[in-house]
């Protein structure tokens, strides 16, 4: 997208059987790519969710951008992503997205236009 080699990992889906195997911890907010919805394809192996996604590369635009806990401009911030950071995107919702660095985290909720084009 913006002429730079890209950098993402290739993320395969998991092969064989998955399932629970007993209780996992909950993840606190703006760690794991995990919600009840939707989580990173690379936890598929160890979390439940509805659906697995696998993630489309961006870059941080020229002024960083904040990353929430939610869609909401008065919520929490859980970090900042410098200019330039590559991201995996899992999720877009109007003027948000939803990503993070890699399928450890961190993950929050960012505004699309400080995403590099």
């Amino acid at each position: 997208m913006n002429g730079a080699p890209s950098l993402i990992t290739t993320y395969e889906v998991p092969s064989g059987g998955l399932g629970l195997k007993g209780p996992v911890a909950k993840p606190a907010p703006g760690t794991l790519p995990l919600r009840g919805d939707l989580a990173h394809i690379a936890l598929a192996g160890t979390h439940l969710a509805a659906h697995y996604v696998i993630p489309h590369e961006r870059f941080v635009g020229p002024d960083g951008v904040a990353v929430m806990e939610n869609t909401r401009v008065d919520s929490p911030q859980i970090t900042r992503f410098e200019p330039g950071t590559r991201i995996e995107v899992l999720d877009v919702a109007g003027d948000w997205v939803w990503g993070c660095l890699g399928p450890q985290g961190p993950s929050g909720y960012m505004k699309a236009s400080a995403l590099a084009d």
